[in-house]
């Protein structure tokens, strides 16, 4: 009766009669039942509803597939590229600032990236840069896989200062982008890559800018992977892959599209 006395016992669930204490005696399982309950496997992290490596990247290449759906059709039909482009910022931003991720709209994103990444690639190579679609390819995938081999032997690991570094050189890189494009819709400059196409030692200043944009995008694929790292180790809901989906497929398509202006400024429209 003493440990009865606390007073977190005094619910009725924790105060059992006789004929309830009877009753439970004639419940309890056997031995033979308890014996089988401990002898089954524990439940998977699909079971539990937790994410997985193997569900991210399920995940992840039914985006690509799409992906690569979108950019057949923006190849064929490169006009919609620039529609395409719009509609994919205002879905990238529905997908940052939305709380819950859903599914549909990071394959929406996927799709409609797909189709801007195929249309600009024709016009490049519409543009006296023939091949230069799978010469961008080819480095984009170099880069993604270094990066995710260097990341998995521990070689690359996100930090906290570099992620500052990193945040600065962004939103650095961001305003340049605007200013750059306000001069070109304005024509305050008719060159084709813009301040771009200044030089500054010699070289190219997209050239010098487009490998330090390389290296921030290879960072961001660091920040990407590391985020599925920790959702699978903390045992984050399963439908927090999409979100990681989401920031790689963005990130791959940024790294394919400053590796494809890399190509053109080094071709100078040969």
């Amino acid at each position: 009766m003493a440990a009865m006395s606390n007073p977190a016992f005094n619910s009725p669930a924790f105060q059992l009669n006789q004929s309830s204490a009877a009753l439970n005696k004639m419940n309890a399982p056997s031995a033979e039942q308890l014996d089988e309950l401990y002898g089954r496997p524990s439940a998977t992290p699909e079971q539990t509803d937790r994410m997985t490596y193997e569900d991210t990247i399920q995940k992840a290449v039914g985006a690509f597939a799409i992906l690569a759906v979108g950019a057949a059709i923006g190849w064929f039909v490169p006009a919609l590229a620039i529609p395409a482009a719009i509609v994919g910022f205002v879905l990238a931003l529905v997908n940052i600032f939305k709380k819950k991720t859903v599914p549909a709209l990071v394959l929406a994103y996927s799709a409609v990236q797909g189709v801007f990444v195929g249309g600009i690639s024709q016009i490049f190579e519409q543009t006296n840069y023939q091949g230069i679609a799978t010469q961008a390819l080819i480095g984009t995938a170099a880069v993604f896989i270094a990066t995710l081999l260097l990341f998995r032997s521990g070689k690359i690991r996100a930090s906290k200062k570099a992620t500052k570094i990193f945040l600065i050189a962004m939103v650095g890189y961001a305003l340049f982008g605007l200013v750059n494009l306000g001069l070109m819709v304005f024509g305050v400059t008719d060159s084709q890559f813009g301040l771009r196409d200044m030089t500054f030692l010699g070289m190219p200043l997209g050239l010098i800018l487009g490998v330090l944009v390389v290296l921030l995008a290879a960072y961001s694929l660091v920040l990407d992977f590391d985020a599925v790292k920790q959702g699978v180790e903390n045992g984050a809901p399963r439908t927090f892959a999409w979100r990681a989906v989401f920031g790689i497929v963005l990130t791959v398509v940024w790294l394919y599209i400053e590796i494809l202006r890399i190509l053109a400024i080094l071709r100078g429209g040969e």
